[in-house]
């Protein structure tokens, strides 16, 4: 497993990365087959230490977790305790739906457009309807089948996630809804 272990604003010693890389190696090991990368980053906000661990699979699913406490050794404990919580809770689920996936998920490419909000145009001048881009990014599109995209968005803190749909191609979004459910987006569904 590759680690990328780090630090905003504060010096991250080589004595705390090592043990970042033996405890998280453990839970990981415990609980999920075929991790490819652990993201962790340490910062500190006012008198507490933070801790953020974002954990990659090769099925596609993405564990995070993040801790606070006022010693960074504590955060970094917090943290691992919520992973290994997550991981523990999702076990039974990860090993069924991904036990019949030989092959790591496929991402395909999607471009991301940040659109700056327009005025209203005065009079019917149509010429003033096109919006002006901002900013434009690519971003990663997982191939995940319904159960497996519900899976991985609960267990991140996302709100959505935009997905192509092994099961008919189409680019499928699943989100979470204010009344605590999963709804699910299939505009090849809509007739």
């Amino acid at each position: 497993m590759r680690y990328q272990i780090s630090g905003k604003q504060i010096d991250i010693g080589e004595a705390l990365q090592t043990h970042v890389k033996a405890e998280l190696g453990e839970v990981v090991e415990k609980y999920a087959q075929r991790p490819t990368e652990a993201i962790v980053v340490f910062s500190k906000s006012a008198h507490e230490h933070v801790c953020e661990a974002v954990i990659h699979l090769s099925t596609g699913l993405t564990a995070q977790a993040k801790g606070h406490a006022t010693e960074i050794y504590a955060a970094f404990e917090s943290c691992r305790e919520k992973m290994d919580k997550q991981l523990r809770r999702y076990k039974r689920r990860i090993r069924n739906h991904h036990s019949a996936r030989p092959d790591p998920v496929e991402f395909g490419g999607a471009a991301s457009y940040i659109l700056a909000p327009s005025e209203e145009p005065e009079d019917d001048d149509v010429s003033d309807l096109q919006p002006i881009i901002i900013a434009e990014m690519e971003t990663k599109v997982p191939h995940l089948t319904v159960g497996e995209a519900v899976m991985q968005l609960e267990l991140s803190s996302q709100k959505f996630l935009v997905f192509r749909n092994e099961g008919n191609a189409g680019v499928n979004v699943v989100y979470r809804r204010d009344d605590g459910n999963i709804g699910w987006i299939d505009p090849r569904n809509s007739k």
